[in-house]
């Protein structure tokens, strides 16, 4: 025994080198895909990071040439911290952090300056009591001042550079005498560093947040357009298919609406870089708010996506040969909302009106035909159809009695199944008399879901819930249309968009055939 643990530990050891030696040789090659994905997925990156060393060795300049040192001397380290902070990677994000840089250290030099001139005229001890309490009573206003919402979300940088530069002068000036002129070489520096930012981040190859929320509110919109469209193709024609719990990232549903969910923050964020920004238009002042707004209405939109695609991981599925039956017109009602959505998106991208007729007879149609197909299987949905509930019932019965024989060890026996609640009740007064017996415990964790799903299908309509809501969600999403279209109208109102003209046209690819976009006129009784 004592031979056999050294030889299995050195086993294990060998096992582990070799497993490190194969992820070393593997580590090279996973680094540089990972490097090409990143750069490959969005190129700006590189153009950002060459940006940002190229800026930092600008402002290296101050401390590596001699004349340029001895004119700002040791201050010039600021240069490179303002670079390294406020360089980011879009330009309003630039503008904000930048000014808010250089407004707070303005402020703060001349606060300190001041309260310093102050101080000089009175006794060492008044002085350290004069600065302390000037301390004090700026951090504790500034600080304050920082909870504001307006002050938070615009200048939250500038306050906090504000507070750090104040309180840095004003300490400092106690022991050092020629503080005005530490103040001024520090506020060039950081000018110097600023300016070199603003120069990148203005004239050369500049990436502008008010672009990107552009066209992030166009991928949004074909996102959702293809999410519902490969939703009602799943469901129709790969019934069989397993359900899983977990939503892939690989699924283009989950990936269609997942960018529209989560992007509260990001549409905040860029709206609020956009609004540094210079404008992209001398004729109006950019609605960059109207594309938060116009984000919400999507994620509410993206909502019903979600409960849509909840229906293909249902536990009970309605049977492929009744899903058959209202194929066409939910094909039909789904190209039409996909169409309407990317004529939505192209509108944007273009940055033109609306078609007038973007809601179309075809529309009105296949809601229409979707409706004309529900009324004609009035058994299906009234719970009427007989002997499809005997099937039901039976094949529910067949299940119980094979769970029956495979915990015949256990002593356990189903009830008979009835078509009434009396199976319920039978089961109910049998678990209370027996209760306390500790077998009995056990076993009701292995009939409680089998009876529960014998109380489901005991119910004659239950092939046609499932259904029944997918369509009902199918028709929310049609109905939740207008409130995009509303949104998408007043932001081409509020930027000035051009007008709609008849040859501007979009070619959408689906899976079957291509489709023009341009739909016909939707008519008043249709869009009532």
């Amino acid at each position: 025994m004592e031979l056999v643990m050294p030889i299995s530990a050195k086993e294990n050891l060998k096992k582990n080198m070799k497993a490190f030696s194969e992820k070393s040789k593997r580590f090279p090659g996973l680094l540089w895909r990972t490097v090409w994905r990143v750069g490959r997925d969005d190129p700006r990156r590189v153009v950002h990071a060459l940006k940002v060393g190229l800026s930092l060795t600008l402002v290296s300049l101050l401390y590596l040439l001699e004349p340029l040192f001895k004119g700002i001397g040791q201050n010039a380290i600021w240069a490179v911290m303002t670079v390294v902070v406020v360089l980011e990677f879009t330009a309003g994000a630039t503008l904000c952090k930048g000014l808010n840089r250089g407004l707070g250290t303005l402020l703060a030099g001349s606060l300190a300056f001041l309260t310093g001139y102050i101080a000089e005229k009175t006794g060492l001890v008044f002085r350290a009591v004069f600065i302390g309490a000037a301390v004090f009573v700026i951090g504790t206003a500034t600080t304050y001042m920082r909870f504001f919402p307006y002050i938070k979300r615009n200048y939250d940088y500038g306050v906090l550079i504000f507070l750090l530069t104040f309180n840095l002068i004003t300490v400092s000036s106690y022991r050092v005498s020629n503080v005005l002129k530490i103040a001024h070489e520090r506020f060039y520096t950081i000018a110097i560093g600023c300016g070199v930012c603003l120069v990148m981040t203005l004239f050369i190859f500049p990436i502008w947040s008010g672009e990107d929320l552009h066209n992030s509110t166009v991928i949004k919109l074909e996102g959702l357009a293809k999410s519902i469209e490969a939703c009602v193709n799943e469901y129709f024609n790969d019934v069989e298919k397993e359900k899983t719990q977990d939503k892939s990232p690989e699924d283009p549903i989950y990936k269609g609406y997942k960018a529209v969910l989560d992007s509260k923050s990001q549409d905040e964020t860029l709206a609020l870089h956009a609004s540094w920004e210079p404008r992209h238009s001398r004729h109006c002042r950019y609605p960059w708010q109207q594309y938060v707004k116009l984000g919400a209405v999507l994620r509410h939109f993206g909502y019903t996506v979600v409960a849509l695609h909840g229906c293909l991981q249902s536990e009970i599925q309605t049977p492929q040969h009744c899903r058959v039956l209202f194929k066409d017109p939910c094909i039909r009602v789904t190209n039409e909302l996909s169409k309407a959505l990317m004529e939505l998106a192209n509108s944007i991208r273009n940055r033109r009106h609306c078609s007038p007729e973007i809601l179309s007879d075809n529309l009105h149609e296949a809601l229409q035909d979707l409706n004309n197909a529900l009324k004609s299987q009035p058994r299906l949905f009234l719970g009427s159809n007989n002997n499809q509930a005997t099937n039901m019932l039976a094949v529910a019965a067949a299940h119980a009695n094979s769970s029956q024989k495979r915990e015949k060890y256990n002593g356990v026996s189903l009830p008979s199944f009835k078509t009434d609640n009396s199976a319920l009740l039978e089961w109910k007064s049998k678990r209370m008399n027996n209760e306390h017996s500790r077998s009995e415990a056990a076993e009701r964790k292995v009939l409680r879901p089998q009876l529960s799903k014998i109380a489901i299908t005991s119910l004659e309509f239950s092939e046609a819930l499932p259904f029944a809501a997918f369509a009902s969600l199918l028709v929310e999403t049609v109905a939740r249309l207008d409130n995009i279209i509303e949104e998408v109208e007043e932001l081409g109102r509020i930027a000035c968009f051009k007008e709609f003209k008849p040859g501007d046209e979009v070619i959408v690819n689906f899976k079957t055939q291509k489709v023009n976009v341009t739909l016909n006129h939707f008519s008043s009784q249709g869009g009532e």
